[in-house]
């Protein structure tokens, strides 16, 4: 098992800015969004949007999810399930402007 057992671990993924903002948005609510929630053994799920910049410059990334699990064992059991497997085939295809996923052990929790 790795990291500190009494902390959470965390998967992020980190969307890119879309070549195509607007089709990107089409997509994201049934082909991202649902489909995370469908990835089993999540303690919580969060999804964000970055804010535009003030002065019109792209962003350093376009949005967010993230799935908090017990830890990193059973993360790494999420996501070899098919839920998991149907979420990366559809970030592959709407995820124009690239995306990164990273596992991450919550070193300071919010509890």
């Amino acid at each position: 098992m790795r990291g500190n057992p009494l902390s959470e671990t965390k998967l992020t993924v980190i969307y890119d800015n879309p070549t195509d903002p607007d089709a990107f948005e089409s997509a994201y609510e049934s082909e991202q969004l649902e489909l995370a929630r469908r990835i089993p053994g999540y303690l919580r799920l969060e999804a964000s949007k970055v804010w535009p910049k003030e002065d019109g410059s792209p962003t350093p990334a376009y949005r967010m999810i993230d799935l908090y699990y017990p830890s990193y064992d059973d993360v790494s059991a999420a996501v070899t399930t098919p839920e998991a497997g149907a979420f990366f085939e559809a970030l592959g295809r709407i995820a124009t402007g690239g995306v990164r996923v990273l596992v991450s052990d919550i070193e300071v929790p919010q509890h």
